[in-house]
This record gives C-alpha cells, structure tokens and sequence, in this order.
C-alpha cells in the first residue's frame, strides 16, 4: 500500500485536465476561517514536491509568492502604465514603441519569474546585430527597469537583467557639422523660408533646437543695453525647453547668450513676419508668445522642424536624408573651434557641464552674458560684402 503522507504535509494529485502533478499545502487560515493554500506543479511527482518546497522556503522567509503567470509583457505594461509619471508625451511614445517592436515581442511571452540571464544575453546580441549601442543601452534600461518594478511589487524575486552587460551595436549614424562653406550655402539657400530666422540663431549661437523652439518674446533683448556698466549686448536668455517641466535639458544649461549682428537682423524680420502672420489669421491666432511658430501662432515641433530644414539643406545642394537640424549646434562648435576659441569657453556657450566653478555660478544669473560666440560669429560670418571683396 501506498504510505499514507502525515498531517501538514500536504496532499500531491494528478490533474488531468493540466497533465501535471500537483502538491499542495495548507499554511494557515484567513481571520473568515478560510484555508490559505500554496501549490507547486511539476511533470513529475518529484518536481511537483521540489516547487512546493520552494513555495514554502519563501513562505518561511517572509517572502511574498511571486505569481506563475506574470510575464515580461505584463512587466513592461505595468511600468509605461505606472513608471512614466512625469515624463512628456513624446518620451512615452518613444518608450512604448522601443519596449512593444523590441522587448516585448521579442521576451514577452517569457514569464518574468522564468527569465534567465542567459535568455536576456541572447536577445541583447540578436539585437546588437541591427541596432546602435545607443539603442542598445537603452533598451536593457527599459527592461531593467520593468523588472525592478516587477521585484518591488513582489512580482519577481530577483532582477538577472541587471546581471547582463550591453554589448556593442552597429555604428550608428554619426554626427557632422557643416563646413564654412557649406554653412554661408544654408544660410543662402534658408533666406526665403520661414525657419530662417531659426538656422540663423541655432547655427551662430549654438542653442539646442529643443531650446528654440520654446524660445518666448519676452526672453529676447534685440536692443541691447548701452547705459549700464558694463553695456549689455542684444541677447537671449536660454533658461527653458520644450521637455517636460519646461526647464532645460540641465540646471547648467540655463545661459544667457549674446547674440551676433545676423541674428539679431534675422529675429527683427522674423517679429516682423510674425505680426502680418497674426493680422492675417486673425481669430484663428494663438497667443503663445512664441518666437518660432506656425502661421496660427501655433508651437513648433520636431517634425516640423526637421522637414523645414530639409528642404533648405537640399536647395543648399546638400544630401537632406544624411542631415538634422541638431547637426547645425555641431557645426557651430565645430566654426568657433577652428577660429581658435578656447574649448572652455565653447562648453560655456553650448552650456555643457565640465566647467569652471566661475561660470557654473554665472551661468545661473542674468550677468554676465557670455559674449565671445557672438564676437566669434560676427568674425566668421562677416557681411556678405566683406566676403565677396575678400575673394
């Protein structure tokens, strides 16, 4: 006969329905007098045992029962549902679509208590064979990221995407900046479209586009002030961003920049532009205070942006697909290099971290404007007169 199994330990069963064994054990009662059971399944009446035991382990450590069939797709869901709080619109999309064509129908049927190491190296170096190590890092961000959230809510009891390095990814495009040359040609090619007043400012300033296109009205000075000690120069305070929250991509990034006689000529005929734009909309307009917008008044966004300087950079006889407007911030570090500005005052202007203590606390008032871009800029893009007489 079969020896009977002693009281608590338990039963152990077939179930057909499931074609699995299952054990079973009582562990205690709810305060309504229910039973509080815990079971573990195997093909095999030993494996059936062995879950069971494990169950009971983390039961006696005061660990939370990690559910059977939570997967890595619930995982992702859980956190670009509840993990996203605060970040803009943009950046949520962006995370969806990287986790649902990447992570998730790649791992997502893959329960997250069953997910190895080894499962996650496999799916990093397919992924490297097509995708840039950017790309890369951040997708295993992404996944780690579900899993530590998964761990906290005791969906899972350890995180093995942490335990997995990124490995390197194809080239992925890389970064120009335009010539002398193939600067004046944009600057030519640019002078009838709306953004030109744009390519002016980011290309002889060195703004980010995210910074433009939240530039206000109220934050550009195009006349200067001469009575004051030292005089101020025409300037534009650079202290918000289209990101979430409206702040700068860093608190030292907020910087007041001086600006070249060319951008100042350009944002008087782009106030101009935008107040027959307004007289012509009419009810229809806006009121963003906005330096950059549509006919309607209404913001810029990327894509907009992007297609409008396309089209300038293929009548500058320039390959459009091969450039984006972040490469004119590129090509002016690049100009103020090669006419010898110091590397300092360069991260100054672009307001990059890695600065003197001196100009990080600077940075954070509205004195001094930093003045030697626009001094570099008026050398380099002298009038078009002095360039001609010049060749």
């Amino acid at each position: 006969m079969t020896k009977r199994r002693g009281r608590g330990d338990g039963g152990l069963y077939w179930d057909e329905r499931r074609q699995r064994w299952i054990a079973s054990v009582t562990i205690g009662y709810t305060p309504a007098g229910k039973r509080i059971v815990r079971r573990g399944s195997g093909k095999t009446k030993t494996e059936a045992n062995a879950k069971l035991k494990e169950v009971l382990r983390d039961h006696e450590d005061g660990l939370a029962i990690a559910p059977q069939g939570f997967t890595v797709a619930d995982a992702m869901t859980d956190w670009l549902t509840y993990g996203l709080s605060g970040r803009s619109a943009e950046t949520r999309a962006n995370y969806t679509n990287l986790a649902q064509n990447h992570i998730v129908s790649a791992l997502g049927a893959r329960k997250l208590r069953d997910l190895s190491a080894s499962d996650v190296d496999r799916w990093l170096a397919a992924k490297a064979k097509h995708l840039s190590t950017r790309t890369l890092r951040l997708l295993h961000s992404l996944l780690e990221r579900a899993a530590v959230r998964a761990m906290a809510r005791d969906k899972v009891k350890r995180n093995v995407v942490m335990l997995c390095e990124v490995p390197a990814g194809v080239d992925g495009r890389p970064s120009k900046s335009l010539t002398l040359d193939q600067a004046w040609a944009v600057l030519a090619a640019g002078e009838e479209s709306r953004l030109y007043a744009y390519l002016v400012v980011s290309l002889l300033t060195g703004a980010r586009t995210e910074e433009l296109r939240e530039l206000r009205w109220e934050h550009v000075d195009l006349k200067g002030r001469a009575e004051v000690n030292p005089p101020l120069p025409p300037s534009i305070e650079v202290w918000h961003s289209v990101r979430a929250g409206g702040d700068t991509k860093t608190v030292k990034s907020r910087r007041t920049l001086a600006l070249p006689r060319r951008c100042v000529d350009a944002l008087s005929v782009q106030r101009q532009q935008q107040n027959e734009d307004r007289e012509a909309a009419g009810k229809k307009w806006e009121q963003t205070g906005l330096v950059f917008t549509s006919t309607t008044g209404r913001a810029l966004d990327a894509a907009n942006v992007r297609r409008a300087f396309r089209r300038v950079a293929k009548l500058a006889g320039l390959d459009a697909d091969e450039w984006a407007p972040r490469e004119l911030r590129h090509s002016f570090v690049s100009l103020l290099s090669d006419e010898g500005v110091r590397l300092e005052d360069i991260a100054d202007l672009c307001g990059h971290s890695g600065t003197t203590v001196t100009s990080t606390v600077y940075r954070h008032q509205l004195r001094p404007v930093l003045l030697h871009g626009a001094v570099a800029m008026d050398r380099i893009f002298a009038a078009e007169t002095d360039r001609t007489e010049e060749g």
